[in-house]
């Protein structure tokens, strides 16, 4: 096993800072934030993002690789420390901890420092509320090949401890940028990149509406669905057609059917 400071008592300072760090406030004055577990902590690091802390516990490990991430971790900087497993236990957020806990370096993109394809491929979401939904967009963007998940007038944050679970570790290879709608708006113009907002007022199908080329497509939230100033600002407005009693999909799930319907029609 890799040496390392063992921590065993809850009250150590280091323990009661990884509690702090489920709090958004206390996640951006340190400027940091936490993934848990062998998948997020290994994509981290795929992608040469080096987690500044690790923390570990070997009676929760689930496989044979922890030791090998551990020691990768630690040749790449990363400063380790054991906990017991009652100390780690009290950090991790999830029921079943495997225990690897990493604190990373919080980044941001802004809208200039995105790479776009050609044509462009883009995924747009307004006020998502729930991290859990924001991480599974995220996935559904990765699997669908677009070039950047654009967050605008955001809810929740990009480094929810939920949203980085939800993520499975795209969050570390997925650009995402934060605006605000009328920034993006303006942007998205220059670039000659149609927008695609899906809203149920309208009578103009999903499936009927052409989605090849410069795009954009725009989800807002499960609660209020798009502002007015997307909905009058867009191209083209879209809807999924609900046959059930439900009148509207969870937001990543509707998110997921329309990337899919565009990497159709785009081959």
């Amino acid at each position: 096993m890799i040496e390392a400071e063992l921590i065993t008592s809850l009250q150590n300072v280091r323990v009661k800072n990884l509690v702090k760090l489920r709090d958004r406030r206390a996640r951006n004055q340190q400027g940091v934030f936490i993934a848990e577990g062998f998948r997020a902590i290994s994509r981290a690091m795929e992608k040469d993002v080096v987690p500044q802390e690790v923390f570990f516990c070997p009676d929760c490990f689930l496989g044979e690789n922890e030791v090998a991430l551990l020691s990768q971790a630690h040749a790449s900087g990363a400063t380790l420390f054991e906990l017991s497993k009652h100390a780690f236990e009290k950090v991790s957020y999830r029921d079943r901890p495997e225990g690897l806990l990493a604190v990373i370096k919080q980044w941001s993109y802004t809208l200039n420092d995105l790479e776009l394809s050609d044509p462009p491929f883009l995924l747009i979401v307004e006020s998502i509320e729930k991290p859990g939904n924001l991480g599974t967009i995220l996935r559904s963007a990765d699997a669908a090949g677009v070039d950047a998940v654009i967050c605008c007038d955001s809810v929740t944050d990009l480094f929810n401890p939920n949203a980085v679970r939800s993520s499975t570790g795209v969050l570390f290879s997925m650009p995402t940028v934060s605006a605000s709608t009328d920034e993006v708006i303006e942007w998205i113009r220059k670039k000659g990149i149609r927008t695609a907002a899906t809203t149920p007022h309208t009578d103009t199908l999903y499936t009927d509406t052409d989605l090849r080329g410069p795009l954009a497509i725009v989800m807002g939230s499960e609660q209020f669905g798009l502002s007015e100033n997307w909905l009058q600002n867009c191209d083209t407005k879209v809807l999924i057609p609900m046959a059930g009693q439900a009148d509207s999909l969870n937001v990543a799930m509707a998110t997921l059917v329309t990337l899919f319907e565009a990497v159709r029609q785009r081959g």
